[in-house]
């Protein structure tokens, strides 16, 4: 009787303990979203640049001898005519001397050779001496007035190497390193130039378009062929060394013709007004390319995730779920990406706590004030 009774009780307790509660799953993650706008944007391309004088000139001797005298200064301004270097010029006076004494012996050996012809001639007319004999007088004339010709000849090239001695600007510029002084020997045959002048009141800076670059800039701007989008292009700037700006704008006015074969690169040319001689040849910087966007797509590059190669955005789908979609960028804007496709203007994604997300999350989207659009109409 004490067992049934036992029994009653034990069930009776079990049947007044409190039932376990079912788990609740965790309400969906507050996320703030905005739309994706379109708008116009300006992107920029910076490509590593050289610059150089319209006209670089390497001065060299073009006779043989010791430097005299050195009229300029390194990094002094000269105009075209103005002499830079005086080589001893005592050798070609003296071989010009020489030159000028064998055109008068050779002018007085011509005046023998007519005097000797017209002598023969009328006594080759009487008969009196034969024919013979005026026709090597009048071979031998000739020969006196080749001689003529040769000894002026001479005489010219004599001239020309004294002028040699006396070397001139062949243009107006800027001198560079004097690698001879006083006294030097110098020749023809040096390796090094003696210095080099360089025209800079207008630049031309030089860079490089790999293969990918020159397809997507023939693709970019507008124009049938290079030379109508030469015409067209927008003006480039410089950026100098310690990333400063140039003050004056660039033109794209040359595109090499074919491309490197060992760097797989094209060269192209801009041309920069340098009134005050700021820029030198020698100076390296980057040219900057600008490229307009018309209606560009704009997401912030907050608002995406790489994988594997790939960026990608969490666009709002149907019952908040979001969904991964990849996008294709054209280029930056700031801190925005400029978007081609994967996306459309007024698409809502994302734009924060993409770690805590996987593909059919349900979110609780928080409307904000869309950043995005105002960057858009910047």
């Amino acid at each position: 009787m004490k067992i049934i009774l036992a029994a009653i009780i034990a069930i009776s307790l079990f049947s007044c303990s409190p039932k376990p509660q079912t788990a609740q799953a965790p309400p969906p993650p507050a996320l703030p979203v905005a739309a994706v706008v379109a708008g116009n944007q300006t992107t920029y391309q910076e490509y590593p640049a050289s610059v150089e004088g319209t006209v670089n000139v390497e001065v060299r001797p073009q006779v043989s001898g010791s430097l005299d005298k050195v009229f300029v200064d390194e990094g002094a301004f000269i105009t075209a005519g103005s002499p830079i270097f005086k080589i001893n010029d005592q050798p070609y006076r003296a071989a010009l001397n020489n030159a000028l004494a064998s055109l008068h012996a050779a002018e007085a050996a011509q005046g023998n050779a007519q005097i000797e012809v017209d002598k023969l001639t009328p006594l080759v007319a009487n008969k009196v001496v034969s024919d013979y004999q005026l026709k090597t007088a009048k071979a031998a004339y000739q020969v006196a007035k080749a001689n003529i010709e040769s000894a002026k000849a001479n005489v010219a090239t004599a001239q020309i190497n004294l002028g040699y001695t006396l070397i001139k600007a062949p243009v107006s510029g800027y001198i560079g390193r004097l690698l001879k002084k006083q006294g030097s020997l110098v020749t023809p045959q040096d390796v090094e130039a003696l210095t080099q002048l360089s025209d800079v009141h207008d630049v031309h800076v030089y860079f490089a378009l790999g293969e990918k670059d020159f397809v997507n800039f023939k693709e970019q701007y507008p124009g049938e062929t290079i030379k109508d989008k030469l015409k067209r292009l927008p003006s480039v700037s410089l950026l100098l060394a310690d990333g400063s700006e140039y003050a004056k704008q660039g033109k794209i006015d040359v595109i090499d013709g074919q491309f490197d074969k060992n760097t797989g690169a094209i060269t192209v040319r801009a041309t920069f007004a340098n009134p005050n001689g700021l820029l030198r040849s020698g100076n390296t910087g980057k040219v900057r390319l600008s490229l307009q966007h018309d209606n560009a797509l704009i997401v912030p590059q907050s608002a995406t995730v790489e994988m594997q190669d790939k960026v990608f955005v969490y666009a709002l789908a149907d019952s908040n779920k979001v969904k991964k979609l990849p996008i294709t960028i054209i280029g930056t804007s700031g801190a925005n990406y400029l978007v081609k496709d994967g996306v459309k203007a007024g698409d809502q994604i994302v734009l924060s706590g993409m770690d805590k997300l996987q593909e059919g999350t349900v979110i609780a989207p928080q409307k904000t004030v869309d950043k995005v659009a105002a960057v858009a109409k910047n």
